[in-house]
């Protein structure tokens, strides 16, 4: 069994920047881990929930990102924090259990290096939003 622990991940900016995110929580199988930004409002968190789940001869591994985007809107002169969208990744790994840790560790690492900068098929439809032809 996994232990919630923290996890740092970092974007693409020019000057990257390093979001560690914490345990926020298990319920039910489901693993959360969670980062703040820096006025620390629950709503503006970037979250992962994470869970494995084994039925038969599979074992489904599914990561659940949530990237919400904050802006401060003024009303009546009043400036509140809001939410104006949210990007939603879901990352779902489905293996056999004859699966070795080697075979899944491939399959990690290719997908990963599928979405490194420069993999022109995979940045250009979802970093550039262009479509597949």
């Amino acid at each position: 069994m996994a232990n919630l622990q923290n996890l740092v991940i970092t974007d693409r900016q020019p000057t990257p920047n390093n979001y560690t995110m914490t345990p926020d929580g298990e319920v039910g199988g489901v693993g959360y881990v969670a980062a703040a930004d820096a006025s620390g409002i629950t709503i503006s968190k970037k979250r992962l929930a994470l869970s494995r789940r084994a039925s038969g001869e599979r074992v489904r591994f599914v990561e659940k990102w949530q990237f919400p985007l904050m802006v401060s809107q003024t009303i009546n002169g009043v400036t509140v924090p809001t939410v104006a969208k949210i990007a939603y990744v879901d990352v779902t790994f489905n293996f056999s259990n004859l699966h070795t840790e080697q075979e899944r560790k491939d399959v990690v690492g290719m997908v990963h290096s599928a979405h490194a900068p420069g993999k022109a098929l995979i940045e250009d439809t979802i970093v550039k939003d262009t479509a597949v032809y």
